[in-house]
């Protein structure tokens, strides 16, 4: 890790021993490290390309615009390139078989409540749904269109595709359908949260 080995040292030292699953505490620490380093790069990209565009978005899309990268970046650390840090570190796996897929609705998902316990279970559904409900509600903003809907269900379950599909070729994690409808229904409540808001807190202006 670059930025955060030292905090990580002292947590694990103190509490490695005492948690059942750290192991999913230094994801979280590794994935991290991982999204500052190439959040600073678009930082550094979209600095550049603001000093060149002459159409500004005003501040607040522009901070959603910000936000919205850091979420992807850590989204993308968190579940596919979970193993490495750098580009030229991944490897490939095209010889898997399609059998390690899981496209039979809820099978996993269900297998997971009779187990000791839960906690498998709610990462796997609530997690996947809280994980998109970001997507929903900022990438309208991104786009600039109020009504768009279709257009976010779409590209959320394509993204959710692209995620389900580089954790089988990297063997980074388990490719699921129902991962994919719990990303879309996290992405459907965001955009209902998005609308909530325009709505109550009348940001139109503001955000567009």
């Amino acid at each position: 890790m670059l930025f955060l080995q030292p905090f990580y040292d002292i947590l694990s030292h103190n509490l490695a021993g005492k948690i059942n699953h750290f192991a999913l505490i230094k994801l979280i620490f590794y994935s991290l490290d991982k999204t500052i380093f190439y959040f600073i790069i678009f930082a550094i990209l979209r600095l550049c390309w603001l000093l060149f565009v002459r159409h500004r978005r005003h501040l607040l899309s522009e901070v959603c615009v910000w936000v919205f990268a850091f979420y992807v970046i850590l989204l993308l650390m968190l579940t596919t390139f979970r193993d490495t840090y750098f580009p030229w570190q991944l490897s490939f796996n095209f010889n898997r078989p399609l059998s390690d897929v899981n496209l039979i609705f809820m099978k996993e998902t269900l297998k997971l409540t009779q187990g000791a316990s839960l906690l498998d279970f709610f990462y796997n559904s609530l997690g996947n749904i809280l994980w998109f409900i970001p997507f929903g509600l900022l990438f309208p903003v991104i786009i600039m269109k109020k009504s768009c809907f279709k257009i976010t269900l779409l590209v959320s379950l394509i993204f959710s595709i692209i995620i389900e599909s580089l954790q089988f070729v990297l063997a980074t994690g388990v490719s699921d359908i129902d991962d994919v409808f719990f990303n879309v229904c996290g992405a459907i409540a965001g955009y209902g949260i998005y609308l909530l808001i325009l709505k109550t807190k009348n940001v139109n202006g503001l955000v567009f």
